[in-house]
């Protein structure tokens, strides 16, 4: 089972410490960290890490690519720090050009609801497609409530919108809630198309703002000012009311008048402009959706196509964009699959089964792609040139959706009965074949099981000598939590009385701190062990340490590692503690014969346990 608390703590190391962080949101499979200084990020350290894919930096974003997980090590970093929730996101988290602060910007504000107006627009595709053929009536009341469940998120979008817009703007939410409810109140709604509409004299074009996204999101930002300034104005007694008050009775005309017919002639005029691509030439726009879709997600740039999704929906009813979307992903997913059938590769193959059931019954592609595809270089390609032919297919069919879902084969109702359904058929079927095809032919360079981190198929138990010179604690009296109550792996800790650190038994370097605070070793009988010289350490910056090694490093016992100076470390403010744990308790869970006590480097610390001496003892 996987350890979230350890994944979060190793990410957390790997980007430079708590300190080192502006601000972090996750999305469907990503930690999106924006870093103060993205020097002091340690990638080899980060991809070493239990539970991490791999790392990318986009967007202003230095992204950790979890997979599914990613909730749960975002939960586990937020227990830990103070990182997350009402800190996340904002315009202060926000760095880089200002492209790359727009797609910062619609990350933050859609990745919250993405799951859920995922989930219920795959709902609203299977209701559809029980409407179509025929296995529901939609005069029943059983429709009804379906088609409510279904479509209210999408409905109301703007109210949702309006919240996340608030934590990333840093507004009052339920003030820009009342904006939005305001936008889509009944009898606002039932104003759509009437004429001679006027607002105290003033004509008024009232446009639907149902489903719409730019209208809430600018008069969010726009009330994120106004409030700091009539916050810092207004007489303290009144302030708390009066802003509110003030900002929904300007703001609310204020969209009606301006922003939103403005916003819904871009929109109509964006909507146009993909229609026209689709009908004059939709073999070309369905090859760059479908061939470029995935190279998008890399960079993290398919964020700034996921407001087009929802305008040409809003605008038209459907989405013709998403359509060949599903040729992209299914194409990387039957990559993947042939990497399955053609490698000889054992460590390789237990990657890619998950890797293809997950990217083509659920849509996630992060781990074949990161984990498999691109290190290969010509699965990921012939997933590119699966997904540009099956998209182009697609579009000439003029498939399209009538609601917002994650392409993946569980999602394929929300195409059914929309358009050419030979042609998604072939479309789909040339998206799979074409890759798998090509993968199996002309195949890949294959990795030599060999070259991987060789672990023991019996794990033995591991004497692990004192890394430095000192006196033992147990790990009970370490004052941080995540070491002492055992979450991050049992072992002891030590005083150190020199400045020095040594390895402890013969292994690799798996991960060397650029900050120098910290080393993790794999030992030669398969042991992980982590050395960390003080608590909070990372936040010196490499400060007092000098790093002897680098990561893939091989050391003997003895071997030095690091060394520091303890003195103006504990003169900075820093606790000199050195926890040294073993970090794969799945293989070593008990450790025993524990030192106390002083004691001199290369003596003997203690000794990991083996899941496997454990076994044969009972």
């Amino acid at each position: 089972m996987a350890d979230h608390a350890k994944t979060a703590a190793g990410v957390l190391a790997g980007v430079g410490g708590e300190s080192n962080v502006q601000s972090l949101v996750h999305c469907a499979t990503r930690l999106r960290f924006v870093l103060k200084d993205e020097g002091k990020a340690d990638a080899a350290a980060i991809r070493a890490t239990p539970g991490v894919i791999t790392t990318a930096q986009a967007g202003g974003q230095y992204q950790v690519v979890i997979g599914n997980d990613v909730p749960d090590v975002y939960a586990a970093i937020q227990s830990q720090t103070t990182l997350g929730g009402d800190a996340e996101g904002g315009e202060s988290g926000a760095k880089g050009n200002l492209f790359n602060r727009f797609i910062t910007m619609i990350s933050s504000i859609f990745t919250p609801i993405l799951w859920a107006l995922a989930g219920t627009g795959l709902l609203k595709a299977f209701v559809a497609a029980a409407v179509t053929f025929g296995w529901l009536d939609a005069t029943s009341t059983t429709y009804t409530i379906l088609n409510a469940l279904s479509d209210a998120l999408i409905n109301f979008l703007p109210l949702a919108l309006a919240i996340t817009a608030a934590r990333y703007f840093k507004a009052s939410e339920f003030t820009s809630f009342a904006v939005a409810g305001a936008l889509v109140y009944p009898t606002i709604t039932a104003l759509n198309g009437q004429p001679d509409i006027t607002f105290f004299g003033i004509p008024v074009t009232m446009v639907s703002y149902v489903s719409s996204v730019i209208p809430v999101i600018i008069i969010v930002w726009l009330q994120s000012y106004a409030e700091r300034f009539l916050l810092k104005v207004l007489p303290g007694a009144v302030r708390r009311f009066l802003t509110p008050m003030i900002v929904v009775l300007v703001a609310v005309p204020l969209v009606f008048l301006v922003i939103g017919p403005i916003s819904s002639l871009v929109g109509g005029g964006l909507a146009a402009g993909i229609g026209w691509v689709f009908q004059t030439l939709p073999w070309l726009g369905g090859a760059i959706m479908g061939g470029l879709w995935q190279v998008f997600v890399i960079f993290g740039l398919h964020w700034g196509l996921v407001p087009l999704f929802q305008l040409e929906y809003q605008t038209t009813g459907q989405i013709l964009l998403l359509g060949p979307v599903f040729a992209a992903v299914l194409a990387q997913a039957a990559a993947v699959a042939g990497v399955l059938v053609r490698t000889r590769n054992k460590n390789l193959r237990s990657l890619a089964a998950p890797a293809t059931l997950s990217g083509f019954l659920a849509g996630i592609t992060e781990p074949a792609i990161y984990g498999i595809n691109l290190p290969l270089k010509r699965p990921f390609a012939f997933g590119v040139v699966g997904g540009a032919l099956g998209g182009a297919l697609i579009a000439m069919g003029g498939v399209f959706s009538k609601a917002f879902v994650v392409p993946s084969g569980l999602a394929l109702p929300a195409l059914l009965g929309n358009g050419n359904m030979l042609m998604l058929g072939i479309g789909l079927l040339v998206a799979i074949a074409v890759p798998f095809v090509l993968v199996v032919v002309f195949g890949f360079t294959d990795p030599v099981d060999a070259a991987a981190p060789a672990t023991p198929a019996v794990a033995t138990d591991t004497v692990v000598l004192s890394p430095v010179d000192g006196t033992v604690v147990p790990l009970t009296e370490v004052p941080d939590a995540a070491f002492a109550d055992g979450s991050l792996g049992k072992g002891v800790a030590i005083r150190p009385t020199s400045g020095a650190v040594y390895a402890p038994f013969d292994a690799t370097v798996v991960a060397a701190f650029p900050t120098g605070h910290a080393i993790g070793l794999r030992g030669v009988d398969g042991v992980e062990l982590l050395i960390h010289v003080g608590l909070d350490t990372v936040k010196l910056g490499g400060e007092h340490f000098t790093l002897k090694v680098q990561s893939g490093t091989e050391v003997k016992a003895g071997d030095l590692l690091v060394e520091f100076d303890g003195d103006a470390i504990e003169k900075a403010g820093y606790d000199l503690i050195t926890p040294v744990i073993v970090t794969n308790g799945d293989l070593y869970p008990d450790v025993s014969d524990v030192a106390s006590g002083p004691l001199s480097h290369g003596e003997t610390l203690f000794r990991a346990i083996s899941v496997d001496s454990l076994s044969t003892a009972r």
